[in-house]
């Protein structure tokens, strides 16, 4: 079997992987795609230098020395595997990973900065991922950035992404400066409907969580305060309607959607009975989660299953969180070592899925 990746937009003036087609051939194999894993651009990085970003990062913040040492030799020891694509490839056979839909580190949101530096770090960004692209165009994919502190300047980032550079969506942060992704001040509707209408996906990744006080201590701010984010997230687009104004809109939630996905119960009770959670939205919330994408890493087998059985197998992804100390170094294995979990249903979570968010097609030989 081969696989072969369109451009996702049809513009003509592109680099190469707008311009080129991805064929990737497996034998009797099915395709694996792991559609969380992150690339940290230096150029970027070496343009804010000057400005402390560390000291923008949730993270950073609320973290106490330990963590704050812990992370600083990750950097260090983890920057080939970020940032220099041969030892990925390496990496990448290793845990049998086919393609990689990579998308810029977490930390290169760069959403503080003043507009117009945002735009022109998402431009250096997104240029470098479509350059990554070209050159393995049978092993990358590319999701883009956006620089949401201005939703003039992302949606016209959206486009050229898309478009010009072939990308395949855009990855977003959970909140902007704090602010959630529906507030209105953000001005954010337009640039759903784009991504809408441009019919790519978006991946929904936190950064910490804002407001972590009291999770400084033992890397809370991540183990407990990412999946917080996310479930914040994806509750007030929910709740504030965006499914509905939207509803062919692709979210794909990371570490396994957060807590909101092991726990609609309590979403739906409230829904139910205060009108107070009932002023936007009429249908119970969680039909609007159904809608969501979720990737694997739940680090327990038995939440997988239960991932899976609850959303079904169409809706759950690969994902291995590359390079960070907080994935999984052995996708494939995890997934095959869920209990009762057939073939054709891990063929689907394996590849099956993402190639048809990241329009990765199947073509006989």
């Amino acid at each position: 079997m081969m696989y072969t990746c369109a451009p996702a937009g049809q513009g003509s003036g592109g680099t190469a992987a707008s311009r080129g087609r991805t064929t990737v051939r497996k034998a009797n194999k099915s395709l694996r795609i792991d559609i969380h894993c992150h690339y940290n651009n230096p150029d970027a990085e070496a343009l804010v230098q000057h400005l402390r970003p560390i000291e923008h990062e949730p993270l950073f913040k609320f973290s106490n020395a330990p963590t704050r040492e812990v992370n600083r030799k990750q950097s260090a020891d983890r920057k080939p595997q970020l940032s220099t694509i041969e030892v990925r490839l390496k990496d990448m056979d290793k845990m049998g990973v086919d393609i990689q839909a990579v998308s810029p580190a977490p930390n290169q949101y760069f959403y503080w900065t003043d507009p117009e530096l945002g735009r022109d770090l998402s431009r250096k960004i997104n240029d470098r991922l479509a350059e990554i692209v070209g050159k393995w165009p049978d092993r990358f994919v590319a999701l883009g950035t956006v620089p949401l502190q201005n939703a003039d300047m992302a949606i016209a980032e959206l486009e050229r992404c898309v478009k010009t550079l072939g990308l395949r969506g855009i990855e977003i942060n959970t909140n902007v400066n704090g602010l959630n992704l529906t507030d209105e001040r953000l001005g954010l509707d337009r640039l759903f409907a784009r991504v809408q209408e441009l019919d790519v996906m978006i991946f929904l990744h936190p950064g910490g969580f804002t407001h972590a006080d009291r999770l400084t201590n033992h890397y809370f701010n991540n183990v407990i305060g990412n999946p917080l984010e996310t479930t914040i997230a994806v509750s007030h687009l929910i709740f504030d309607g965006v499914l509905d104004r939207y509803p062919k809109l692709k979210f794909v939630a990371p570490h396994a959607g957060g807590y909101l996905a092991f726990y609609h119960g309590r979403i739906d009770h409230a829904h139910g009975a205060r009108s107070d959670c009932r002023l936007v939205i009429k249908k119970k919330p969680s039909s609007y989660l159904k809608k969501f994408h979720f990737d694997t890493i739940t680090h327990n087998r038995d939440m997988l299953k239960t991932l899976v059985d609850t959303y079904g197998p169409d809706h759950v992804l690969l994902g291995t969180d590359y390079p960070y100390d907080m994935g999984v170094d052995d996708p494939v294995g995890f997934i095959d070592g869920v209990a009762k979990l057939g073939r054709a249903e891990k063929a689907q979570i394996m590849g099956g899925n993402a190639a048809r968010l990241l329009k990765i097609k199947a073509k006989a030989r």
